[in-house]
């Protein structure tokens, strides 16, 4: 038995989506590639915003049909979000929203149809609500809570060196010190070595020391593949050709 009305509950599913939708619009501008999670976050909006003018309608979508839609969404939104999370490594935010949407589209249609089941049927259904319990938990923890983009900022950094964005809030400074982390040592480095030649190419030679003293501690020039160094080289270069008498000069034997 239901304890909400069809047309209540339709209305709370329409604002569970459009809750998930803002958050993933306003959570992308703290990740390093905001595209995703934005264009899921919007993707959701729409679906939530058609449902409601659709409610409206003479024979609106039933809630089982919502429920189903609510579960596509999120299995889609699982599929792309695991991706990431663990591929790519360019973003957190879809996969652990997407469980939102998957566990309540699932755990809705299991309880509409709780009645029906026989006890093995209803011990199973159980069951699988522990197991979806459990692996969004892992989501939130590993997405939202411990989630780290160590490389993904270092990548953002120099897309955003490269069109010439160096300060500001999206800017490369601001990308490569997010561009570390304790557990990836092999990506110091090279964040390291960035700040200094950016620090240099804008004459802050004080930061410039610093930055250098921490890349001289975590292996030095040495630990950083020559590829990025040219490609930091060559995207200051190309901001103002006059900056290459400030930068060091790349070794012929780096060259190599």
């Amino acid at each position: 038995m239901l304890i909400f009305d069809a047309s209540t509950l339709q209305w709370i599913l329409v604002g569970f989506e459009a809750t998930i939708g803002l958050l993933l619009c306003i959570g992308s501008k703290s990740q390093p590639f905001p595209q995703p999670s934005w264009r899921f976050g919007l993707f959701i909006l729409v679906i939530a915003s058609l449902i409601a003018v659709g409610q409206m309608a003479p024979n609106p979508v039933s809630v089982t049909g919502h429920l189903v839609l609510l579960t596509g969404m999120g299995s889609f939104g699982l599929l792309a979000g695991i991706h990431h999370l663990v591929r790519t490594r360019r973003e957190v935010l879809i996969a652990p929203f997407s469980g939102f949407l998957f566990c309540v589209g699932v755990g809705g249609l299991m309880v509409q149809t709780w009645s029906d089941l026989n006890q093995f049927e209803q011990w199973a259904g159980f069951f699988s609500l522990v197991t979806l319990g459990g692996g969004q938990t892992w989501l939130v923890f590993r997405g939202l809570l411990i989630g780290r983009l160590p490389l993904a900022w270092s990548q953002a950094g120099m897309v955003a060196l490269q069109r010439g964005n160096i300060n500001g809030d999206n800017g490369a400074i601001a990308c490569f010190e997010k561009g570390w982390d304790a557990d990836e040592e092999h990506l110091n480095p090279m964040a390291y070595l960035a700040l200094h030649r950016i620090n240099l190419f804008l004459e802050d030679e004080r930061a410039a020391s610093e930055w250098f003293e921490s890349l001289h501690a975590s292996g030095g020039e040495e630990a950083v593949a020559f590829e990025w160094i040219q490609a930091i080289h060559e995207a200051l270069v190309q901001i103002d050709p006059s900056a290459v008498i400030r930068l060091p000069s790349l070794s012929p034997s780096e060259q190599e």
